[in-house]
């Protein structure tokens, strides 16, 4: 290469023009662009050499680009592609230049350079030499190229609402903006292991936010996409929170033509049928009534829904409700096991009208024993719709006078089951609710001991116990719940506890934990031989199946389960019905978190219920005025039972975090 060359080269990545001015040891070369700037360069460096009669100068090289200028159309290239495509016949920048220019002047031939080398569509790079690309591959590329286009245009359109979001702009999310921004949502729901953190990362860099978690969550929530207390916990799991359409629709044709009844029902209309619940509750599926028999005795009626009188074992509806195994309950609301038009409708038993019952009808000794049973599927028309409170101000000023037959029942089976070895535990719960229209309109209640509420789960109890006696005398495999005996403290030891929340503490952190199956044992904690729960099938996938083999067996039909089929499916949900609790639970702590959020200013009323590592002082402790219970380190209190003040210094529901300290010598503000 001599001195005088004008080459074209890559200096930190940009296409520049110099002139070789002398060798720079045994391989380099030293180049001087056009603003006198000299570089040392190695021969591969160099991309182009403009071949000329007479050598140039640096200061030559403003003049050149200028004769350049004018050749450099693009869209000259096409013109060239045509001629040269259909013989394939490789092209260099100098016949080029002749072919389009009619000229191979230095300037129109560095001109078909530079257009062959910018070129990604009509021509290969073969050595020196350029292919024309098949006409195939053209094609494929202009289409590949409009898509980038519309992809570029698309990218640029959503930055653009991004920014009109976050800058208060009202905007209007198209379909196609989701996919956008679900690198966000599952980033945030996956954490820092989600393979979408790249994506999310670029988009946070691309509105200079953080690269966190918690960056990501508030872009979500500024943009309007996520609410501020999006229930995250939700979205981690893998519960449906919708109905697919074509569930939906099978519960219309539920609806609107049914399956074939059994073939005898018992009209139990004549009876006086009390449906208690919560004012909340929308999934109605027991009733209690009271029958006088012929010889003086009384009859207890359990009724129970019969969801079963809507679906078959496998139907597409039965199989959506094994899938979700059972209703998830949210202080925001319930994500039912059925399409609502079903579990609200006519699978419920609603006040007034005609429903289809499982109604179990119990004779009790004055012991409170069971001495005869009869199951039947029956209709009924429950008469009243009652709340807790409802029933409890009508047991106290007694103008029911079948409602204080059931009660009195109620004291009766309680009594007995204590005789039979049942562990009564009475801790105090505190009832989350949040308006799912407005969240900011939450609530914390103390749920207080109410006679009512004991009433209905005797009544409960005394159902499950029949069941399971019905079925081990039949031989009618159904799901047992069952319990082992706990090691509880001995009488002397509790003595020493203070009586209430402590006491019933620490008999509770004995019990065993409950299990279901298909063999019959004993349930501790209920003081019961052999229990089945049957009286929630609207809501526990479980209580279905044991409607369905017990309803098949009444009617004599074979029965649709196996003990292994149903031992199946019962460990099938398992996994569902496990995640629903999760999920209920961390649900429930953060709408309690947030609750002493907006109350931090509170001094609560404390207590201690027991040490959780006392050599830390590290507690479990009880906010008397909610009933939520926390661990908290402690430096005053010393004794478990003792009483004290705390207020919340430190609390963020999003993290789980909570931290309390303890007062004293201020007044208790907390106010229910």
């Amino acid at each position: 290469m001599e001195k005088g060359t004008l080459v074209e080269l890559r200096i930190h990545g940009d296409r520049r023009l110099a002139v070789v001015d002398r060798p720079e040891g045994k391989k380099h070369w030293q180049v001087i662009d056009e603003n006198g700037v000299t570089h040392t360069v190695h021969p591969r460096d160099i991309e182009y050499a403009i071949k000329s009669e007479s050598p140039f100068t640096a200061r030559q090289i403003p003049q050149f680009s200028a004769q350049v200028q004018p050749y450099l159309d693009p869209s000259s290239l096409e013109v060239a592609w045509e001629l040269l495509v259909e013989d394939g016949q490789p092209t260099n920048a100098a016949d080029l230049a002749l072919l389009l220019f009619s000229e191979a002047t230095p300037a129109a031939a560095y001109a078909a350079h530079w257009l062959l080398s910018q070129d990604r569509l009509y021509f290969k790079q073969r050595g020196e030499d350029y292919e024309p690309r098949p006409r195939s591959q053209v094609q494929e590329l202009k289409r590949q190229g409009e898509l980038a286009a519309l992809r570029a245009q698309e990218a640029a359109q959503f930055q653009q609402k991004l920014r009109d979001a976050l800058a208060g702009v009202p905007v209007t999310w198209l379909p196609g903006d989701r996919p956008r921004w679900q690198c966000l949502e599952r980033y945030v729901v996956q954490g820092e292991e989600s393979g979408d953190r790249p994506l999310a990362w670029e988009l946070l860099h691309s509105l200079g936010r953080p690269k966190t978690l918690e960056a990501a969550w508030q872009l979500l929530i500024d943009l309007g996409i996520w609410h501020p207390h999006e229930n995250v916990f939700l979205l981690r799991s893998h519960i449906p929170t919708t109905f697919a359409p074509e569930i939906m629709d099978a519960a219309q044709s539920c609806i609107a033509d049914p399956i074939p009844d059994v073939p005898e029902r018992q009209d139990l209309t004549h009876l006086h049928v009390y449906t208690i619940d919560d004012a909340s509750t929308t999934e109605i599926d027991d009733g209690l009534s009271v029958e006088p028999l012929a010889d003086g005795r009384q009859r207890l009626w359990i009724h129970i829904a019969d969801p079963t009188r809507w679906l078959a074992p496998d139907s597409d509806l039965d199989r959506d409700a094994r899938r979700r195994g059972t209703s998830v309950y949210l202080p925001t609301g319930v994500i039912p096991m059925f399409p609502t038009e079903l579990a609200t409708g006519p699978m419920s038993l609603v006040q007034g009208k005609v429903c289809h019952a499982l109604s179990f009808g119990v004779v009790l000794d004055a012991d409170g024993a069971v001495t005869e049973f009869v199951i039947c599927p029956s209709y009924i028309k429950p008469n009243y719709r009652l709340t807790y409170e409802d029933a409890e101000e009508m047991l106290q000023l007694g103008v029911e006078a079948d409602l204080e037959a059931i009660a009195q029942a109620a004291r009766r089976r309680s009594q007995w089951r204590t005789r039979q070895g049942a562990i009564h535990i009475s801790l105090p719960e505190a009832q989350v609710k949040v308006d799912p229209n407005d969240p900011e309109r939450l609530t914390l209640e103390l749920q207080e001991p109410c006679f009512s509420r004991q009433l209905v789960a005797e009544m409960m109890i005394l159902a499950g116990e029949v069941a399971a006696r019905f079925a081990q005398t039949h031989n009618v495999p159904i799901p047992y719940r069952t319990q082992g005996t706990p090691d509880l403290p001995s009488e002397s030891t509790l003595m020493q506890l203070p009586p209430g929340p402590v006491r019933e503490f620490a008999i509770c952190r004995c019990m065993t934990k409950g299990e279901i199956g298909t063999s019959p044992s004993r349930h501790a904690g209920l003081g019961l031989d052999a229990y089945s729960q049957v009286t929630s099938p609207i809501r526990r996938y479980g209580d279905l199946l044991a409607h369905w083999q017990i309803k098949a067996f009444l009617s004599g039909a074979p029965l649709p389960f196996t003990p292994q089929t149903l031992s199946d499916r019962l460990h099938g949900i398992d996994p569902a019905v496990g995640e629903a609790l999760q999920v209920e639970r961390q649900t429930v702590r953060y709408w309690s978190l947030e609750y002493l959020r907006r109350h931090r200013g509170v001094v609560w009323r404390a207590l201690l219920l027991d040490w959780l590592r006392e050599h830390e002082r590290l507690g479990l402790v009880l906010l008397e005025d909610t009933g939520l219970k926390f661990p908290m380190r402690l430096e005053r209190c010393n004794a478990v039972g003792m009483q004290f003040q705390v207020r919340v210094v430190d609390v963020d529901p999003r993290k789980d975090v909570i931290v309390f300290t303890e007062v004293s010598d201020e007044p208790t503000t907390a106010a229910f």
